[in-house]
């Protein structure tokens, strides 16, 4: 009896003993983080929205829950309130700073390798400058 030929391995996912052919890239992370801060966006941002404009809506008790979740008896941010909004600020940066380098790339430009790896990395820069300089404006008022 003839013995089946071996199939062939999808060259993409090893070169050898379980061995990845492709390398972890910027251009990778960039991507990936695209669709994190989205999805962090559309749900995270959503929901604090909606409570918060719950909360406006119920009366002064209610609001008043919503701000010691986030904030000191002082009024200045707590831990929790520094970390979401950093976090959903940094979000909304990265994310538009990935959607820029898309829209670049949409005609046609930044498809060579390296030109594509430092925008990608750019991304990352420029939204933690960007999200750096927005909590220092509003430290300054």
């Amino acid at each position: 009896m003839a013995s089946k030929p071996a199939r062939p391995r999808s060259p993409h996912l090893f070169s050898g003993p379980m061995q990845l052919h492709y390398r972890w890239s910027p251009a990778m992370t960039a991507s990936i983080m695209h669709r994190a801060t989205g999805s962090g966006m559309a749900t995270i941002g959503t929901l604090l929205l909606v409570w918060w404009l719950a909360a406006i809506a119920a009366g002064p008790a209610a609001y008043g829950v919503f701000l010691d979740v986030f904030t000191t008896s002082t009024g200045s941010l707590n831990a929790l309130g520094w970390i979401v909004g950093v976090g959903l600020t940094w979000s909304v940066f990265q994310h538009m700073m990935s959607g820029i380098r898309h829209l670049v790339m949409d005609t046609g430009a930044a498809f060579e390798l390296k030109v594509n790896q430092r925008l990608a990395l750019l991304t990352f820069v420029v939204s933690t400058l960007l999200t750096v300089a927005f909590w220092l404006y509003l430290g300054n008022k």
